[in-house]
């Protein structure tokens, strides 16, 4: 199908997956949500975008596959090493000033690479069994290979010169062994790991936590879904406790940025100082 997706198509789309699958898709940043539709269409040969509705429509199972294609999967173990370095020395040390746990939110964990990278960390810092982390996305498959702790192999090359920027204590090749290849890391990094399915639109606050990181996870949203998603956030964080968002998003233009002070500008991480 070449011809270009009218947004009434789109419309069409996304009120179908809200009444038969309660999934909201209507407040994805248009630009992005049309693109990944298009690669849908491409890659399962439909003729038009009705045929796809009807396929939604008539089998269920289908469903999943296409959240998996929506939602985004691109990530890597310790991007932006200097982040990573700056939970390191100062805000991890900087909660278990005043706490005895440390409560982590991964919000969007995608496939588990940012999850391990941050056990990896806790591990090294000695802290790993006094943190109580979970990590949850919208797709239930995605969630299932990040229980499994596997990485593609072609990917540890760019995994391993982050990890050696960020200045880890080894070399990665220390936390896993190579199956099939797959990198399989040591399942005892995730023992304080709970991971659940939990949609960021929709999903209720569960919990309160110390830390959140949110990264390259809202770029794909429109700003009234942004806005909702950060009251989400806010509410989520006990008062003090910080939030990590993507280094192309800002918390500057939302409703409750009076409600947080930047801790670091250039690593995109935040601090909640009103309830």
């Amino acid at each position: 199908m070449q011809q270009e997706i009218e947004i009434a198509e789109l419309r069409k789309l996304t009120e179908l997956i809200k009444e038969k699958y309660d999934y909201d898709f209507k407040n994805y940043a248009m630009s992005s949500f049309k693109r990944r539709i298009k690669r849908i269409v491409e890659l399962y040969k439909f003729k038009t975008i009705d045929s796809l509705i009807e396929k939604l429509e008539s089998t269920p199972s289908f469903f999943e596959e296409f959240v998996s294609e929506i939602t985004v999967n691109v990530t890597e173990m310790f991007r932006d090493p200097s982040f990573w370095s700056v939970l390191k020395e100062q805000i991890i040390p900087n909660i278990l000033l005043n706490h005895n746990k440390l409560n982590v939110w991964h919000a969007g964990c995608s496939s588990g690479e940012e999850v391990i990278s941050m056990t990896i960390m806790l591990e090294e810092m000695g802290v790993l069994d006094r943190s109580n982390i979970i990590a949850t996305d919208i797709d239930t498959a995605i969630i299932d290979r990040a229980k499994k702790g596997t990485v593609s192999l072609k990917n540890m090359e760019l995994n391993a010169s982050n990890y050696e920027r960020f200045e880890g204590k080894y070399t990665i090749d220390k936390y896993f062994q190579e199956q099939n290849g797959k990198a399989v890391f040591d399942p005892n990094l995730i023992r304080q790991v709970s991971f659940r399915k939990h949609d960021l639109v929709k999903g209720v606050v569960f919990s309160k936590f110390d830390l959140i990181l949110c990264r390259n996870v809202m770029i794909y949203f429109n700003q009234t879904l942004q806005n909702d998603v950060l009251y989400k956030l806010h509410e989520s964080l006990f008062r003090y406790g910080y939030l990590a968002i993507g280094s192309k998003e800002s918390l500057i233009w939302c409703d409750i940025a009076n409600k947080f002070i930047v801790v670091n500008n250039e690593e995109k991480v935040y601090k909640k100082i009103k309830d």
